[in-house]
């Protein structure tokens, strides 16, 4: 069986077991993805950065005609995903000249993944995850590839048990902290 079929299959049993509902972001939504991308962020990530270059960080990335810009490109697309009717994370896919780094038609990047930390522990980011390699597979890509901090060794090994592989790096700016992140990539079977 191919691995992409049974992705498919194991998305739709933890759907069924999970109850998630995935909706697609508009500029109606522009306020709660702003507050969801910052808390998000800083929950992750705050305690292990410098204070001030991660606040000038946050007050870029997460301006809000920043993030309005992003949900405006045609080819960058912001998904809630919902629990028992609550809101318990979201993601981010970038296709085409929306990617980060790379830019081919073949290829999707998932540029963001987060749950609330109320949520952790649920299995949400596994099932999110499934349904991002499932987007990735419904529209015709070869790979799903993303960025992930070289020192978040637990994201690491959730992709790597994923089928994430790591195939280069790239500089990540959290303010002027030049940081590595790695680039992996999971090859969707046809």
């Amino acid at each position: 069986m191919k691995i992409a079929l049974f992705v498919c299959l194991f998305l739709g049993v933890l759907i069924r077991i999970m109850q998630l509902q995935y909706k697609k972001c508009t500029l109606n939504n522009l306020d709660e993805l702003v507050a969801i991308s910052k808390n998000t962020f800083i929950t992750a990530f705050e305690k292990d950065n410098n204070p001030e270059d991660f606040k000038a960080y946050i007050d870029v990335a997460f301006e809000k005609n920043h993030i309005k810009k992003q949900l405006e490109n045609p080819d960058s697309s912001f998904y809630f995903v919902f629990k028992s009717g609550q809101c318990v994370g979201y993601f981010k896919l970038n296709e085409n000249t929306a990617q980060t780094d790379i830019k081919l038609d073949e290829t999707i990047e998932l540029e963001r993944i987060y749950v609330l930390q109320e949520f952790q522990g649920q299995q949400i980011g596994s099932c999110m995850l499934q349904e991002a390699i499932k987007m990735a597979f419904e529209r015709g890509k070869k790979y799903i590839w993303l960025g992930v901090w070289e020192k978040n060794r637990a994201a690491i090994r959730f992709y790597q048990k994923y089928g994430f592989s790591k195939f280069d790096t790239h500089p990540y700016y959290i303010g002027k902290d030049k940081q590595t992140d790695w680039l992996m990539r999971y090859v969707l079977d046809s």
